[in-house]
């Protein structure tokens, strides 16, 4: 089973809860040059309206129009971005290990395209994202 594993910096941007407001965001980062590899969009129905992640945002134009748009880093939120073939039972393979090491984690997106797939894990702290990563890494040499 190979693995690419790496943390990443995901920024979150607030989105109004009405048509368009998703497409503006990205509009932004699309004209600053932007290579988004994932984006999630969660409404947060108790404070209305949602929430838009993305990543990766590289460059200083980038970067800067991710601000303009009202994103930041997402704070208290660290992923860990795992990409491979998608073959039977790896994301089990890979949350069981996690969990046999005790690491919890927050969230997971994952998607597979034809033979390929990739995963988002998320974690409450710094910590756990980086003993996931070398937790990941032993699995994976294995």
């Amino acid at each position: 089973m190979a693995l690419r594993i790496s943390q990443v910096e995901v920024w979150a941007a607030a989105l109004e809860d009405r048509p368009g407001a998703a497409a503006e965001k990205l509009d932004a980062l699309a004209e600053a040059g932007a290579n988004l590899e994932f984006i999630v969009a969660r409404r947060t129905p108790k404070k209305g309206g949602g929430v838009l992640y993305v990543t990766p945002v590289l460059g200083k134009d980038v970067r800067k129009a991710a601000e303009s748009a009202g994103f930041a880093v997402a704070e208290g939120l660290h992923s860990v971005r795992v990409d491979g073939r998608d073959e039977v039972g790896v994301g089990a393979r890979m949350t069981g290990a996690l969990a046999e090491a005790g690491i919890n984690m927050r969230g997971i997106s994952a998607a597979a395209i034809g033979d390929q797939a990739v995963w988002y894990l998320a974690f409450d702290s710094e910590e756990d994202a980086g003993r996931a990563v070398q937790m990941l890494r032993g699995l994976d040499a294995s």
